[in-house]
């Protein structure tokens, strides 16, 4: 199959239709339409074979995963998803490879009411790089910078499950629980983006980001961007049964710390602002867990246990 077949058939066929999309896939570019009253929000993230997922990875969860980051990225900003390009770099046409892909895309677009306008396809090593668009009201963006000392920290769901998920899908973990085992691998594989808690959020938090480097490296770069310091209470850390259930309670800290992929997010509230909180997350039918304190100590970030110092060497991510 020629460029032009695959995306027709793969892509141009299978995408849903959103009123705002005045011109989608076919011309030099996609025409949209931003309602009054609304800022955009653009975001783009790539995924790389052998970097951002495993070579055997199944085609369906490479699809809706490189969604889910980008509309997690959405989320830490209050936005709600509109539209997405799809720019895709495949070593062959495989069209088994290419039908399971496209599948995995259409059902998380549909899901989440997203249109696929637009990208590109060329011919190189498997990767994925999607750019994700969506509204926030004018002023109501949530960013990294505006937290202040005495905030409280908060985190939604649970923390370190992917990153054991991806020592189990790379064989350096053995778990005898096969329900353990398929629940860690799908949260490496199908990360929930939060996208009602961060428009939910929007006016209450006082920063917000998503978890995707882990939370010591994320949680920095509050730190830098507003200009605070942190206490973190590592025995407050929300973590899945499964997690604990199969590793040592060091270890879990550890993956809780310093693993990515889990695409929560980590916000701050001030004190004024608790009792919204409260409202907002039953209406959004997800739980956040107290897990700090910003302070005036700038970039600084402390871990505590039972109010004591707690020395880690963990560190997030790093593409570099």
């Amino acid at each position: 199959m020629k460029e032009f077949n695959v995306i027709e058939y793969f892509f141009k066929a299978k995408s849903i239709q959103r009123k705002d999309v005045i011109i989608g896939i076919g011309d030099d570019g996609a025409v949209t339409h931003i309602p009054k009253g609304q800022a955009l929000v653009t975001t783009t993230d790539t995924l790389l074979s052998g970097v951002h997922f495993l070579p055997d990875t199944p085609p369906h969860a490479i699809a809706q995963k490189a969604i889910a980051v980008n509309l997690s990225d959405l989320a830490a900003m209050g936005a709600e998803p509109a539209w997405i390009s799809l720019s895709l770099s495949l070593p062959s046409v495989d069209k088994e490879w290419l039908e399971a892909f496209s599948n995995g895309l259409q059902q998380h677009a549909e899901y989440y009411s997203v249109q696929l306008i637009g990208g590109d396809t060329v011919q190189g090593p498997l990767a994925i790089t999607i750019t994700a668009q969506g509204f926030v009201p004018f002023d109501q963006a949530l960013t990294r910078s505006q937290a202040k000392p005495g905030d409280s920290v908060y985190v939604t769901g649970t923390l370190g499950d992917a990153g054991l998920g991806l020592a189990i899908a790379q064989k350096k973990c053995l778990l005898d629980d096969q329900l353990n085992t398929d629940y860690l691998l799908n949260r490496l594989n199908y990360p929930t983006p939060r996208l009602m808690v961060g428009t939910c959020l929007r006016r209450i938090a006082s920063a917000c980001i998503d978890i995707s480097d882990g939370l010591v490296s994320d949680i920095k770069h509050i730190l830098k961007a507003s200009e605070c310091g942190a206490t973190i209470h590592v025995d407050k850390l929300p973590m899945s049964q499964a997690l604990k259930d199969s590793v040592s309670s060091s270890q879990a800290i550890d993956y809780a710390l310093s693993a990515g992929d889990d695409y929560e997010l980590l916000f701050t509230v001030s004190e004024e602002q608790k009792g919204h909180l409260e409202t907002a997350l039953a209406s959004a039918n997800v739980h956040a867990t107290f897990i700090g304190q910003l302070n005036g100590a700038v970039g600084k970030l402390e871990l505590r246990q039972a109010d004591k110092p707690y020395d880690y060497n963990v560190k997030g991510y790093e593409h570099f």
